[in-house]
């Protein structure tokens, strides 16, 4: 999955030029300091409890009044990561250029953008609200996943046929219209069906386009719930231990997060 900037934020910034891209800031920043995973874990604050991290806080907010700064934090790369609602930017500690992600660890070769967004948007299993959810239960369905997948989804197609024999398992579809114009009416056909698990199953394994139907979907709320949770792309998968999957996933690793 690629990270991208609202469109609303991508024109703040632009208009300001002050937005650099990955290749401009990594010549630049190529004397920063290095460390290993465990350095720059242990290196990188939030502005609570960082005084330099809330002056850069404040100073982009000065900047950028049309902007909501949500935190700011120091990176061990030598530059500060600036949270603006779902989006993550980078900046040095004056605010003189702003970075637009991904950062990428070049040692490591980590998406430290990623991982930083789906820190930000972790949550426990028993806290999603699962009845916005399509249920299907497979055997005893002990283990249990969930899932954000859009009905024009290639990968979401990919990962059903890689799941399709899989048992004992429940299996909860965030049905999240983001990839096309009728993503959302195939969400709600599906949600509205006689049997929205099976009618999910026909259209993404067997491509049975969903017949119409009409009834009060919750697509808004599962937007909403996406954006909170910093789902970027499809499909995106949570586990019962809190762990996340983003893309078509091998079984393999898939079933190691799900357990036995």
């Amino acid at each position: 999955m690629s990270f991208r900037f609202s469109s609303c934020l991508a024109k703040v910034l632009c208009a300001a030029g002050l937005v650099w891209s990955v290749g401009a800031w990594a010549q630049a920043a190529s004397s920063a300091p290095a460390g290993s995973a465990s350095e720059q874990s242990a290196k990188s604050d939030t502005s609570a409890s960082d005084p330099a991290a809330q002056a850069v806080a404040k100073r982009f907010g000065e900047l950028f009044t049309d902007l909501e700064v949500t935190a700011a934090r120091r990176t061990p790369y030598g530059i500060y990561e600036v949270q603006i609602g779902s989006d993550l930017i980078y900046t040095d500690e004056k605010v003189t250029w702003v970075m637009e992600g991904p950062l990428i660890d070049a040692a490591t070769r980590r998406d430290v953008t990623r991982e930083s967004l789906e820190k930000l948007g972790s949550v426990s299993f028993d806290q999603l609200p699962l009845d916005l959810a399509v249920k299907q239960v497979r055997g005893n369905g002990t283990r249990k996943m969930a899932i954000f997948e859009d009905p024009n989804c290639g990968y979401c197609k990919q990962l059903h046929k890689t799941l399709k024999d899989e048992d004992n398992v429940t299996i909860y579809t965030f049905l999240y219209p983001i990839l096309a114009p009728d993503s959302t009416i195939k969400s709600r056909d599906v949600w509205c069906a006689k049997d929205p698990a099976k009618t999910w199953q026909d259209w993404m394994l067997d491509g049975k386009k969903p017949p119409t139907a009409e009834c009060d979907a919750p697509i808004q709320q599962v937007l909403a719930l996406g954006q909170k949770l910093m789902v970027r792309g499809t499909p995106a998968i949570f586990f019962q231990d809190g762990s996340r999957l983003n893309g078509a996933a091998p079984l393999e690793m898939v079933r190691s997060h799900l357990g036995k």
